[in-house]
């Protein structure tokens, strides 16, 4: 079944003046990581060792899955030799959207709703 973990997110973006006042923060730590210098996107982050990932990963379009799977070599070739991609190739901000996140959201939507009716029971009226 699904893992959940707390999040502080919803908090947060109920607060416009919090979320304003930790942004510079979120946007540090991002560029710190240092995930996009090796041409790698948030997604290609999530462990593939869950079912549910592994379920959207089947589930991606053939390109998506190429790219990824390019990505992640590329980044591997640059961990070995201990070098980072020229500037140009780094990942920017806005090529860094979810592409494996909402098909695990929606696997996991697909089995909660599965439990619900598989716990279903027929109450007949006489």
């Amino acid at each position: 079944m699904a893992t959940t973990y707390p999040s502080l997110a919803p908090f947060i973006f109920k607060r416009p003046w919090l979320a304003n006042m930790l942004k510079p923060v979120a946007s540090w730590y991002t560029s710190a990581a240092g995930y996009r210098q090796l041409g790698l996107r948030a997604d290609d982050l999530i462990v593939e060792e869950d079912e549910n990932v592994l379920k959207a990963l089947k589930r991606l379009p053939p390109k998506e899955a190429y790219d990824r799977v390019y990505r992640l070599r590329r980044a591997f070739q640059c961990s070995a030799t201990h070098k980072l991609l020229p500037k140009s190739e780094w990942t920017k901000q806005e090529e860094d959207v979810p592409y494996l996140q909402p098909l695990i959201e929606q696997i996991h939507a697909e089995e909660k709703e599965k439990a619900a009716l598989d716990s279903l029971t027929v109450v007949k009226n006489h």
